[in-house]
């Protein structure tokens, strides 16, 4: 039996981290809608109490299973834990799609040492945790699916965010080297590039920088976290079974 065929005979079980807020809850709920089981891992889960509470309760409202799994993924055991438990409730994990991030800008003469470690564990050493722990599991069931965020400003650097830059693109040669090391397993790994999304990141910026980031957009306006999150739907579906080691921008053309 192909692996292909082997998708469509299960109910995909998800697990997405800083799956709680931004591009992650958006994605959590389009894979919900797309058919899959959801785990919901992040540091913090508010609204989450109650059937109609927050990304779990939309979850379960479109019939679909979920998980909370409250904790941190700069704790590599905490997200063996969380991962054993996901494979104890629903026997697998299928797909998994690295959307936790922080950033703390700084240029680089004036940015201290926690400042730099935060975004380099968060953002990079975060992903490596969550990829190793479903690894085994995707390799002994011969398939599944891995997406990790990065950004364009991994691809090109930034003013002000040596230390994010750097975690994304150590995110794209991550998402490269898996993709190597986990094709004979018929597993995909992938990564997304967003460049300005409407996110709680977005509101932060002062206006200066907002429009300053805007004005490098062809579309002439920034992102919205479903224009991220349905290309991560896509990467997880069938339809790009085939599509393996990619790094997709969807940046209205910002980086261009």
């Amino acid at each position: 039996m192909t692996g292909s065929s082997r998708r469509s005979l299960v109910t995909r079980r998800a697990l997405v981290t800083g799956g709680s807020s931004g591009i992650g809850a958006c994605v959590a709920e389009l894979l919900a809608r797309d058919g899959c089981d959801v785990a919901v891992l992040d540091l913090e889960l508010p609204g989450s109490d109650g059937p109609g509470g927050g990304v779990p309760g939309r979850i379960r409202s479109q019939g679909r299973e979920v998980l909370t799994l409250q904790g941190d993924v700069r704790d590599s055991v905490w997200v063996r834990s969380a991962v054993d438990s996901m494979v104890e409730k629903w026997g697998g994990v299928d797909i998994l799609v690295n959307c936790a991030g922080i950033f703390r800008d700084q240029v680089i003469w004036k940015m201290d040492d926690q400042q730099w470690h935060d975004v380099i564990d968060v953002d990079l050493s975060g992903v490596f945790h969550c990829c190793k722990a479903v690894a085994p599991v995707m390799r002994a069931a011969g398939w599944g699916c891995i997406v990790n965020i990065s950004s364009i400003n991994g691809m090109r650097g930034k003013f002000g965010q040596t230390n994010y830059s750097a975690a994304k693109a150590g995110v794209i040669g991550l998402t490269k080297a898996l993709a190597r090391e986990l094709a004979r397993s018929d597993v995909t790994v992938n990564a997304v590039a967003p460049g300005l999304i409407e996110t709680p990141i977005l509101e932060s910026m002062t206006e200066v920088a907002r429009e300053a980031a805007v004005s490098e957009i062809l579309l002439g306006r920034p992102g919205r976290v479903e224009d991220v999150g349905e290309m991560v739907a896509f990467l997880c579906g069938d339809r790009a079974r085939f599509i393996t080691g990619e790094v997709i921008r969807v940046d209205g053309g910002q980086y261009i």
